[in-house]
């Protein structure tokens, strides 16, 4: 079931304003009915203004009436053809000093097993700069040397879903031609 918007407050005004049970506002707001008892007591939420589920049309007043003369009955969220919120797109990531030095090698190994991905892809997928593909795929990394591909998942810089995600969306553009990193083979993987 939905919640409604600011539980807490719209717990407040049915408290105040109605002769609802606390397990009854509970079920409807999210909360846990001592919650909604130490509301009523005035421990809990002193300073939250109550809001109005009936004035931004959560709930009707039949439906409070109802609910008042039936202590059984559950209070029911209008349903509403407003959009649903989207969740933000993530943006750059963090990624902790003890795995910084584990991301040439996760470059590497993207490079090596799914060529098909451009650079901002993997920029965004472990969070890196198109610089520091740039020197791995030429092998002028400063680090060349020691650099042995390994798996990103594995490493921590990515999840599984995130990997399978790029690699999906870029199975499209597979006949697009992408610099390529070779292996000489020296390193163990």
């Amino acid at each position: 079931m939905a919640l409604p918007l600011m539980p807490k407050a719209t717990a407040v005004w049915l408290v105040e304003n109605t002769a609802l049970s606390f397990e009854q506002i509970a079920d409807f707001c999210g909360l846990h009915s001592l919650e909604v008892q130490a509301i009523a007591d005035g421990e809990v939420a002193t300073g939250i203004v109550g809001l109005d589920p009936v004035g931004n049309g959560q709930l009707t007043r039949d439906e409070i009436d109802r609910c008042e003369a039936d202590p059984d009955g559950r209070l029911k969220i209008i349903a509403t053809d407003y959009p649903q919120p989207r969740s933000k797109p993530k943006g750059a990531r963090y990624t902790p000093v003890s795995k910084r030095q584990d991301r040439p090698d996760a470059i590497a190994w993207l490079l090596k097993h799914h060529p098909e991905l451009t650079d901002a892809q993997l920029c965004k997928l472990i969070g890196t700069t198109k610089p520091t593909i740039q020197s791995v795929r030429d092998k002028t990394h400063w680090n060349a040397a020691n650099i042995k591909p390994r798996n990103p998942v594995t490493l921590g810089l990515c999840s599984e879903a995130d990997l399978e995600k790029a690699v999906a969306l870029a199975h499209p553009r597979v006949g697009a031609t992408a610099p390529q990193y070779h292996d000489d083979g020296d390193h163990a993987e």
